[in-house]
């Protein structure tokens, strides 16, 4: 697609691209160039991230929490 950049240099994406990539409103990005192009990525949210990615271990709240101490005391002595 293509966009036409305003006097201020700002760009509007459409809304088909940024659900393409998960962009909503207040959404953090990051800009970088490579040779003469823009790259532009979302920034995930950590605890978004947490709760919707993948999970490859189970662990109980128990366990998470024995598994805590004992690096704590590890850490900290």
């Amino acid at each position: 697609m293509k966009v036409r950049i305003s006097k201020k240099f700002t760009i509007f994406i459409p809304k088909a691209i940024a659900e393409a990539i998960g962009l909503k409103e207040g959404s953090i990005v990051k800009l970088r160039v490579e040779g003469s192009k823009i790259i532009l990525e979302p920034v995930l949210d950590p605890f978004e991230y947490a709760l919707k990615s993948r999970k490859y271990a189970k662990m109980t709240f128990k366990e998470f929490e024995k598994e805590s101490e004992e690096m704590q005391d590890e850490i900290y002595g």
